[in-house]
């Protein structure tokens, strides 16, 4: 049976990876296009100082590609910050037509016939997956059943959240409507047959600074400025792509000397540029021009950005160089338009952040790479206090 042989691919990831690896992953399992991507990706909270945890098999064998690492070190760049790297085990099966195995002599690495497309499908799917990681989704767990969200959830709803929180706090909760009264001694009950939310109701706020939450498991400590920032910046990188990327034309355009591989794959990638807000000719056999760029990266070094993303495309295909660079800068907005320490919150507006965490993606990290929340269950605070001992 499935469940079986999903226990038992669990115990062998356990025996070499450690519990902690099993108990802070999550499980996917995904097909497109002739493509299957299956196994355990760690949640950026267990990030590693190397890349001592990270396996990758193709149609069964073990390899080390450049390629591979590349896509899954994109997908996790929005949430992996200061030099920290992921930990995985995934299986890519394939029709073994399309790979190469003879590629290296040692069989470490491999050569994809249609790169491009396999780069892509790695990068989405690890992408969508981590996503999908929020509050209401909890990790696998040791009886070896996976976790309850699947890559086939419709993408969730972000509610929209005013930025200028410092100055519109008291009009939060009325932007966010929750059915959580204002006074602690009429915190909804709850029945036998109801649960509470994932992150559960606010009971009080600790120094300006955390938020004291009981759920069903038990207590929940959430950092609100961490948490509010990852929030904003979610809704500003909705927001940019709602509205599209504006251009901002250079009063003198930009030469570029650059080699003639360069330029033939600035030529090609034209169209692409245009879509992210470029405009970049080709002046000669060896030099470009950029007539135009995103309003966002007017004072960004345009020189050293666009020979980065050349490279990338020459090395990979794919980069998400120009992404990246707007996403630091929407990052820094809503790092200063986030509600700060030492703010005094009532409990409707409490518990308005906490259903806006349950609703974000990848809202169990702040924009930096720090958890936003943390669980206490009834065993660890039993344990703090010498309980059934």
């Amino acid at each position: 049976p499935a469940g079986d042989m999903f226990e038992m691919q669990e115990r062998r990831i356990q025996s070499v990876c450690g519990d902690t690896f099993v108990s802070q992953s999550h499980h996917l399992d995904f097909q497109a296009a002739d493509l299957s991507l299956r196994g355990w990706i760690g949640l950026p909270v267990f990030s590693r100082s190397q890349t001592d945890l990270q396996y990758f098999f193709v149609n069964g064998r073990a390899v080390r590609d450049k390629l591979v690492t590349h896509a899954v070190r994109q997908a996790y760049q929005d949430v992996l910050y200061h030099g920290r790297h992921p930990a995985f085990v995934l299986y890519l099966d394939m029709d073994p037509r399309a790979v190469d195995v003879n590629a290296h002599p040692a069989k470490h690495e491999v050569r994809f016939r249609d790169s491009r497309l396999v780069h892509d499908f790695l990068f989405r799917t690890i992408h969508k997956a981590l996503a999908e990681v929020r509050p209401a989704v909890e990790p696998a767990t040791a009886s070896g059943a996976p976790p309850a969200a699947r890559l086939d959830y419709p993408p969730p709803q972000q509610t929209p959240m005013p930025l200028s929180v410092n100055e519109q706090i008291s009009r939060y909760a009325q932007l966010h409507p929750q059915p959580a009264p204002a006074e602690p001694a009429e915190i909804p009950a709850q029945t036998d047959d109801s649960q509470p939310p994932p992150l559960g109701y606010a009971l009080a706020q600790l120094k300006g600074i955390y938020i004291l939450a009981e759920n069903a498991q038990g207590l929940v400590l959430v950092d609100m400025h961490a948490a509010h920032e990852r929030i904003s910046y979610e809704h500003l990188k909705q927001s940019h792509a709602d509205e599209g990327i504006r251009s901002q034309p250079l009063l003198v355009p930009m030469t570029l000397a650059v080699s003639r591989r360069e330029a033939d794959q600035a030529e090609q990638s034209q169209r692409w540029f245009s879509e992210l807000g470029f405009e970049v000719d080709r002046l000669g056999a060896e030099q470009l021009a950029i007539r135009q760029v995103p309003a966002l990266l007017a004072d960004v070094d345009i020189e050293a950005l666009l020979r980065d993303v050349l490279a990338d495309l020459q090395e990979h295909g794919q980069t998400q160089r120009i992404e990246e660079s707007i996403n630091a800068l929407l990052s820094t907005m809503a790092c200063h338009g986030s509600v700060r320490a030492n703010r005094q919150l009532t409990l409707p507006e409490m518990n308005a952040l906490l259903r806006d965490m349950e609703r974000t993606e990848r809202s169990g990290q702040c924009n930096h790479g720090r958890p936003t929340w943390v669980q206490l269950g009834l065993e660890e605070l039993d344990k703090l206090f010498l309980r059934g001992r």
